[in-house]
């Protein structure tokens, strides 16, 4: 026989705390892969992109999630979680389609251009692209809020833009830059929508001959 339950549907989770959850469920997983990588003499990290190879584009998948060391893991977690929690307030979905879309063509662009025989990984491939993505989103959809996101994220990190050039012989400049690159691909793309939207109202708007 049915039953009819009186108990109140369960709430979805806001979006703010289900980005705040994915975001630090996958700083976790950086951190655990360090520790495994540390136990094992450091030899995931072989696993990263290696400019022109065919083994080499395995490494796109996994370069984002290896580090160097302590230091570097260190270094990228903070921009990470903050970075990474702003991409994914304006959706899940959307947002991890821009975190696709970055990783994809800042992996493949790094391995089309880096010096030969080296080895890139870190997460710095998604935090440039998530800073391209969060300062120029705004100008392709036209919305104040992700416009006024983007100058917060200019002042906190747009001096880090620097780091698409060369500079020290030990930075993958060229992660930086096709990470960046990839942001900007991935704003344009997932912009296509609002833009749409606004190129309908201008059409109503338009007086009828």
């Amino acid at each position: 026989m049915s039953e009819i339950s009186n108990r109140p549907a369960e709430r979805e989770r806001p979006i703010w705390m289900q980005a705040a959850m994915l975001v630090g469920a996958f700083t976790v997983l950086l951190w655990v892969i360090e520790f495994i990588d540390v136990a094992s003499g450091s030899r995931l990290e072989r696993n990263g992109i290696e400019p022109r190879s065919i083994e080499g584009l395995w490494g796109i998948l996994f370069a984002p999630v290896l580090h160097d060391d302590w230091q570097h893991l260190i270094a990228n977690t903070v921009p990470i979680v903050v970075l990474g929690f702003l991409v994914l307030l304006s959706g899940l979905a959307r947002g991890l389609a821009a975190t696709g879309i970055i990783w994809v063509v800042g992996g493949f662009g790094t391995w089309l251009i880096a010096g030969s025989y080296t080895n890139t990984i870190g997460a710095s491939i998604l935090i440039f692209g998530f800073i391209a993505y969060l300062l120029v989103r705004g100008f392709f959809t036209r919305k104040l809020g992700q416009l006024a996101i983007g100058v917060v994220v200019f002042v906190l990190y747009g001096s880090a833009l620097w780091g698409v050039l060369p500079s020290e012989p030990n930075v993958s400049w060229q992660g930086h830059l096709f990470g960046a690159v990839g942001g900007v691909v991935a704003a344009r793309l997932l912009s296509a929508d609002a833009r749409a939207e606004r190129a309908r109202a201008k059409s109503l708007d338009r007086p009828t001959p």
